[in-house]
């Protein structure tokens, strides 16, 4: 009966267990290659941030993040991806390489109170569940906080 007991407990808790380590955590935002681009830059070998930013960046954003890029006001849901790949430099020209991971920003005032707002994580190469970002996002707002007066966000609206 004991038995019983214990795997009908297991069964129940697993599930709470799965959404107590999940509300504080950023999504995996599939489909974000048919959001809008924002914008693309390279970063060289010889830049300040090359470790671990050297390559292809091409930043993304939903609807929601494109409206705040527009008023610097963010609603829940907005979010960017960073698509960093690697660079391959030949013949006159810098193509893309593998992608090194996305990088994103989730916005949530609630969920993500302690770092301005935005749930930071990072996602290796092309998997949708490994997370490189051991610190929930503390080091990435740590480097955000030098654009605070743009609610955290270095990338900018085209028009």
């Amino acid at each position: 009966m004991r038995k019983y007991i214990f795997i009908s407990t297991i069964i129940v808790a697993l599930p709470l267990l799965a959404i107590a380590t999940t509300v504080d955590s950023v999504v995996y935002p599939d489909g974000y290659r048919s959001w809008t681009h924002v914008k693309s830059m390279v970063i060289h070998p010889d830049h300040g941030l090359a470790d671990p930013f050297e390559g292809l960046h091409h930043i993304y954003a939903n609807d929601a993040a494109i409206a705040g890029l527009e008023s610097s006001a963010y609603e829940k849901g907005a979010t960017l991806v960073f698509d960093l790949l690697s660079q391959e430099v030949g013949g006159g020209a810098t193509q893309e390489g593998e992608r090194k991971f996305i990088g994103v920003m989730e916005y949530d005032a609630e969920r993500f109170a302690a770092t301005g707002g935005w749930g930071f994580e990072a996602f290796a190469g092309n998997s949708k569940t490994e997370r490189i970002v051991e610190d929930h996002g503390a080091s990435c707002f740590a480097c955000h906080q030098a654009v605070m007066k743009d609610n955290y966000v270095f990338s900018k609206y085209r028009k």
